[in-house]
């Protein structure tokens, strides 16, 4: 019979798997998503850019506004 080299040897190697493994990568599956005690969320982005936006459109359409109030008057 050929050797393959993908399969486990030795004397687990007869169908019969290691539990203990299988508990061990388990359990890193399971911490791994777990949220931690010393974590923070991160903070919210500051507010700065976006009123910065707002008063920017708000500047233009007062402007257009009023040239087309003198266009028009």
């Amino acid at each position: 019979m050929a050797h393959n080299p993908h399969m486990p040897q030795g004397p687990d190697a007869q169908g019969h798997p290691d539990p203990a493994g299988s508990t061990q990568m388990f359990r890193a599956f399971v911490h791994e998503g777990a949220p931690q005690q010393g974590r923070r969320q991160p903070a919210p982005a500051p507010a700065g850019p976006r009123i910065g936006v707002i008063v920017g459109v708000v500047v233009a359409v007062l402007v257009l506004a009023g040239v087309a109030w003198l266009a028009f008057s």
